[in-house]
């Protein structure tokens, strides 16, 4: 008895040597991976993509609610949209490389004033398929650069949203760092809608600051310029709360500066998944 208590008493102080160590090894592998993941940039809920793009092999979930009410003098309509499903999901193909797909589940309402007679639309709107490309990172003065675009299929929607025409739409996309807190960004691009003539020239414009490591504030001017109508342009606000790494809620009011848009209002999450 007496040599089998040494032996294990041997053990047990060869156990505390190697094995203090290596529980500490592990117990901050979690942290130590967690801290290299990238951290979580989304294209929500403003109007202004991210040049950044999702890292190689994640596959990032954007989706939320969305509802905006128009109000048309001259045919005296409102029209009140609300969007159930904004879904958008974003996969790393490349370092520098993402794929994108989107759809959404819309119910619209127009309203004739005059009348009080309303007709209601629901269904699919066209699904979205497109890229992004990061072209450079930010160095100095000079901006993160990105290049996002998309094609609308219209054999994808509902009758009542059904186009007769693919849309088109591309942008390049900055960001520049102010401080460890604040940032901003700016979209340059332009759309071809499936049933309007011509293009409309697009913009956005985005400041961004960090109140705490996890919640956030934006406020954001954005537009389009079409070559055969008036201009329009908006402004929004919101904030982001980011619950986990890799989950962020947001919270967006708007309106427009033009005549059109009488409300934005949306809400929503944005979720990344790893291998």
């Amino acid at each position: 008895m007496y040599k089998q208590h040494n032996y294990y008493n041997n053990i047990s102080e060869t156990m505390k040597k190697i094995g203090l160590p290596l529980l500490m090894i592990l117990l901050s592998l979690p942290i130590l991976a967690q801290e290299e993941r990238p951290e979580l940039i989304t294209d929500r809920p403003d109007a202004t993509e991210s040049p950044s793009v999702v890292p190689q092999g994640a596959l990032q979930i954007e989706t939320g609610a969305l509802f905006t009410s128009f109000e048309e003098d001259v045919l005296q309509t409102q029209t009140q949209t609300l969007t159930y499903n904004t879904t958008l999901l974003r996969y790393g193909l490349l370092d520098n490389l993402e794929l994108r797909l989107g759809w959404n589940v819309v119910e619209q309402s127009n309203k004739t004033t005059g009348d009080g007679l309303a007709t209601i639309e629901s269904g699919f709107s066209p699904l979205l398929f497109g890229m992004k490309v990061n072209i450079a990172q930010e160095k100095g003065w000079l901006p993160t650069i990105g290049l996002v675009g998309h094609l609308f299929l219209p054999f994808t929607a509902s009758e009542d949203f059904k186009p007769q025409h693919t849309s088109i739409d591309f942008r390049f996309a900055f960001d520049h760092t102010l401080s460890d807190s604040s940032s901003i960004a700016y979209n340059l691009g332009a759309q071809w809608e499936a049933d309007s003539l011509g293009a409309a020239y697009i913009y956005t414009l985005a400041y961004g600051y960090s109140i705490t490591d996890s919640f956030g504030f934006y406020a954001e001017l954005y537009g389009d310029l079409p070559e055969k109508n008036s201009s329009n342009h908006y402004w929004d606000a919101g904030v982001t709360y980011l619950i986990l790494p890799n989950l962020q809620l947001d919270a967006t009011i708007g309106t427009s500066i033009t005549k059109g848009q009488d409300l934005l209002l949306s809400g929503g999450f944005s979720y990344r998944i790893f291998k």
